[in-house]
């Protein structure tokens, strides 16, 4: 009993945390529950937090990775081959990102997830996955491969909902959602780079559906 005392305690010096980020974490944690309780005063956003669980779903990362390779299975068109697999490729080294900064983090969420529905989310909190993927793909589809202005008010209004959401359910702190929004935009930005171009993207989507494609190099 001893020695599993003594091992916990040396696991939780291991984790000791410089004291100036200890109190900008405990300041993020008594922020955020002011926040929440304000914002909460106000009937759009009581409105708001019945339908935060959608907003939940509407991002869910292995939705949006089902439904983009199912996208790119159905629609069949040279245009938007480019649009398809680097929107693809951005989802991926997304969860990636997150996933690696999460385990360094470790920081636990303000709530857990008690729905027996909803798969996820993890245990760790920082930074918003959720939020980093809403960014990104609303910056994707204004600023690397825009769609139609239309479109650009409902993907700005989402993306806000959608980070709002995170702290209604309790499911992140605010530095937990300013900081997808920057893992997010540096994703865009990371994925500008990279970017794939017409025939690698023909290519990639022959793979991805194991069909021959129109424009690759076999199809002359």
């Amino acid at each position: 009993m001893g020695d599993d005392v003594d091992s916990k305690t040396r696991l939780e010096q291991g984790r000791n945390i410089p004291p100036a980020l200890k109190r900008l974490l405990e300041w993020d944690v008594v922020v955020t529950k002011q926040f929440v309780s304000f914002m909460l005063n106000f009937v759009p956003l009581r409105s708001l937090r019945t339908h935060c669980k959608v907003l939940e779903y509407s991002c869910h990362g292995i939705a949006w990775l089902a439904g983009w390779l199912a996208f790119c299975w159905m629609i069949n068109r040279a245009d938007w081959y480019q649009m398809q697999v680097n929107l693809f490729v951005g989802l991926l080294t997304d969860i990636v990102m997150v996933a690696l900064i999460k385990a360094a983090t470790r920081r636990r969420r303000p709530a857990i997830n008690d729905d027996p529905l909803c798969f996820g989310p993890d245990k760790f909190s920082f930074p918003s996955g959720h939020v980093s993927r809403g960014v990104f793909i609303t910056t994707f589809l204004i600023v690397l491969d825009p769609v139609t202005v239309v479109l650009w008010p409902p993907l700005l209004a989402w993306t806000v909902a959608l980070a709002l959401s995170r702290l209604l359910l309790y499911r992140h702190h605010i530095l937990d959602v300013f900081g997808g929004i920057i893992l997010g935009l540096f994703n865009a930005l990371l994925i500008s780079l990279i970017w794939f171009d017409q025939e690698a993207s023909v290519w990639l989507i022959n793979w991805i559906t194991d069909e021959r494609v129109a424009g690759a190099e076999y199809a002359v």
